[in-house]
């Protein structure tokens, strides 16, 4: 399956760099755009979760990366308030 690593930038200014076993990704972010905390964290988590379902329809288990990438996100996620911005600064 091909991988995607996206760039997000959140409030901070602290930037990660995150992961996708999926090109789905590119179905939930843009690069360039703008997305509040909460519905970064919506988005990412509907992308991550169907990307790890499609390893499972492959391969047989889900993809722990992507679900360890989201674990990331929603850690993140709590020390900012819901209405704050994230950037999506790249999806390779």
């Amino acid at each position: 399956m091909p991988e995607v690593m996206f760039k997000v930038k959140w409030p901070d200014g602290r930037i990660d760099d995150c992961y996708s076993p999926s090109t789905i990704i590119f179905d939930y972010l843009k690069e360039g755009e703008s997305y509040n905390v909460k519905d970064f964290v919506e988005l990412s988590s509907q992308a991550l979760n169907l990307a790890s379902e499609r390893v499972f329809k492959k391969f047989g288990f889900r993809c722990t990366s992507a679900e360890a990438q989201l674990s990331k996100i929603h850690a993140n996620a709590q020390t900012f308030t819901p209405d704050q911005s994230v950037v999506c600064l790249s999806l390779e």
